[in-house]
């Protein structure tokens, strides 16, 4: 059938249609909203100290939230107008392997001044987010990153919902700039870049005005290069929902300390208990045990007289099932290197390397005895293969790894499945298993979600036929 213009001009102006209602010739036609990652100057610290220079989406730190209905589609057109190449990666999202974002893996680093357009279908609703993935070590520590939120057909009993987007910053003190040390062996080689200064939203003084008994729903996003935030609730109390952007069979009641690693995402609902007058707040245990306010929210007025019931689980998304142990194939990663570190060689480039060769080249770390993501996939899996892979951190540093495409299911030692998740913290010197269905085709990188690390070694791939 052939359509005229007039034909896509009628269809664009009913009223209440939506983008993801148009059929895909309709949408064809239409430039998608453009997304620029750019150089901005912006107040980050006190009024005393002079703007920074930020990269930010839009100019912005955060980025602009992306929000859409679970189902539909996400079209942005990503516009480069900074001095290096980059690219987008939608953390979490399972969808087409061609619009992962991922430079020298899925696509080339989209050059200063070029644009690329990325259009996906949004599969899963959920807590998401994106970011750089080109010098993403770099490039997110800059502020390249911002919230991907895509909302359940049925959304949750509650009064409203905040998005809190948890990041450090390395700041010179004296000028209240970016550290520009972004290659600094210290930070390669140890636990990677851990900035100075803290913010939520890219606030250190985010306050939030809230009424006792209102039921919030708080979606937490960890987008720092390396920090691991432990987080406590006060004059809060409630339940985690969903993790990593997946729903929980039920809600479980919020444990006294919440850790959050780089990458990964919470999703909380939460009363507030705090009494009229007080702050209810989100504590950040700091790194001598002293806590810190992370967001602060003053109590003024009530919602109700009471709090109300427990919240219904979140709605499951669609392939959610638990693989076939018996059926797995069994794979193993070991890690190594880092300061203080066992590793006495490794190869890179095809050819074997002393540690002090390796770290000439900016190398610190290696996966299976390999410094670099090589030709190579860690595994070449079938479609649907079911597969169980450990990992042995064999260093003195936690690392947080990150999966592309799928997500999986962490292995207890009774042989019990945890939640889904696409990225895992993996404590030092500590192994651990994860459970998943290869059943998304396409080449999709699993490396340390410490940027820094995964710049100098932890980063390896997979292919799925």
């Amino acid at each position: 059938m052939k359509h005229t213009r007039r034909d896509v001009l009628r269809l664009a102006a009913l009223a209440g249609a939506s983008a993801a209602a148009l059929p895909p010739w309709a949408l064809a036609l239409e430039s998608p909203p453009e997304l620029a990652a750019r150089v901005a100057r912006l107040q980050m610290l006190p009024d005393t100290y002079p703007q920074t220079e930020v990269w930010g989406y839009e100019g912005a730190i955060p980025g602009p939230e992306i929000r859409v209905r679970q189902g539909e589609r996400v079209r942005r057109r990503f516009a480069n107008a900074l001095p290096q190449g980059s690219s987008v990666h939608w953390h979490g999202i399972r969808i087409d392997n061609a619009m992962d974002g991922v430079a020298g893996l899925t696509q080339e680093a989209v050059a200063p001044g070029d644009t690329i357009d990325y259009d996906f279908v949004a599969p899963d609703a959920g807590t998401y987010w994106y970011h750089a993935h080109n010098r993403s070590w770099e490039q997110v520590a800059r502020g390249l990153h911002g919230a991907l939120v895509v909302e359940e057909a049925e959304a949750p009993d509650v009064d409203r919902e905040e998005v809190l987007v948890l990041d450090d910053w390395l700041l010179n003190p004296d000028t209240g700039q970016i550290d520009d040390s972004f290659d600094h062996p210290m930070m390669m080689s140890h636990a990677g870049r851990t900035g100075n200064f803290v913010t939520t939203n890219g606030r250190y003084d985010l306050s939030l005005a809230v009424k006792r008994n209102e039921r919030l729903r708080l979606r937490l996003i960890n987008a720092s290069n390396a920090r691991i935030f432990p987080l406590m609730l006060a004059g809060l109390k409630g339940w985690v929902v969903a993790l990593d952007g997946m729903p929980l069979p039920a809600p479980s009641p919020a444990e006294e300390v919440l850790v959050l690693a780089p990458a990964q995402r919470i999703d909380l609902i939460v009363d507030v208990t705090a009494a009229e007058g007080e702050d209810a707040q989100l504590i950040r245990i700091g790194g001598d045990d002293q806590p810190v306010v992370q967001a602060a929210f003053p109590v003024s007025g009530a919602a109700s007289v009471s709090r109300r019931g427990a919240p219904a689980s979140l709605p499951p998304n669609p392939g959610m099932e638990a693989p076939d142990l018996a059926a797995a194939r069994p794979l193993r990663l070991v890690m190594a290197g880092g300061a203080m570190g066992r590793l006495q060689s490794a190869v890179l480039n095809g050819e074997r390397k002393s540690f002090r060769e390796l770290a000439a080249s900016g190398r610190f770390w290696a996966f299976n005895d390999m410094a670099e993501m090589g030709d190579t996939p860690l595994a070449d899996l079938g479609l649907g293969e079911p597969v169980r892979l450990e990992i042995v951190n064999d260093t003195v540093f936690p690392h947080a790894m990150h999966l592309h495409g799928m997500h999986f299911r962490e292995v207890s030692s009774d042989g019990g499945l945890g939640p889904l998740r696409d990225t895992v913290l993996v404590g030092a010197t500590e192994t651990r298993e994860i459970a998943f269905a290869a059943d998304n085709p396409g080449n999709w990188l699993f490396h340390c979600h410490m940027l820094s690390h995964a710049a100098s070694g932890m980063m390896t791939w997979v292919r799925v036929s």
